[in-house]
């Protein structure tokens, strides 16, 4: 009887396992991280955030250049975003906050590193001048989320709640709101030029 009692808990360890967080939680260090290891919805973020690390690591390592440089930044944004995660025992709602984190990381990793292809794809001409490019990818992650192409410069951002259209808010204030095949985009801090753009093409 007590070989099969440890024979089902051997069995079940894997199914235990599979529904914690991916980090051990004998070794929580943070109000955070020990809220994550008591709620199931928390860890299965915490597993997908931590698969979307991995497969954007084995992206960077598979440039074909600049991929030790973009290995590291992507290791220290990385720890920056635990940091960041850990420092919500400041807020009001824990969970809240800590939801919200590996929402907008998800999002980050997914629209950053091109994780899955995008559900739609915007070219905007912007203040007039034809040469005045916003390319917007969209991505249908838990809290949806944008890839901003501009020039040379890459963001990424997620969807904000607005009265009307879609709006989503990327880095130092760069945003872009849309209203049918208009929108407004905001370059980020400290320039934060406002423009007013005409949908040009989309798929």
């Amino acid at each position: 009887m007590r070989a099969y009692f440890v024979a089902c808990l051997l069995l079940a360890a894997p199914a235990f396992a599979q529904q914690g967080p991916a980090f051990d939680c004998a070794k929580a260090q943070s109000d955070a991280e020990n809220l994550i290891c008591q709620d199931a919805d928390l860890a299965r973020l915490d597993r997908l955030v931590t698969g979307r690390y991995v497969a954007a690591l084995d992206v960077v390592k598979g440039l074909d250049a600049g991929a030790a440089e973009a290995e590291k930044q992507l290791r220290a944004e990385q720890r920056g975003w635990i940091k960041g995660r850990d420092d919500c025992w400041k807020a009001d709602d824990l969970r809240a906050c800590v939801a919200d984190s590996y929402l907008r990381r998800d999002g980050e990793l997914v629209a950053r590193w091109m994780l899955e292809d995008p559900n739609g794809i915007s070219f905007w001409s912007c203040g007039g001048n034809p040469a005045n490019e916003v390319v917007t990818y969209f991505y249908a992650t838990e809290l949806p989320s944008v890839r901003f192409e501009r020039g040379d410069s890459i963001d990424t951002g997620s969807l904000v709640p607005t009265g009307s259209g879609a709006k989503y808010q990327g880095s130092f204030g760069r945003s872009i709101w849309i209203k049918g095949d208009s929108a407004m985009y905001r370059d980020p801090d400290p320039d934060g030029s406002e423009f007013e753009c005409v949908l040009v093409s989309s798929g």
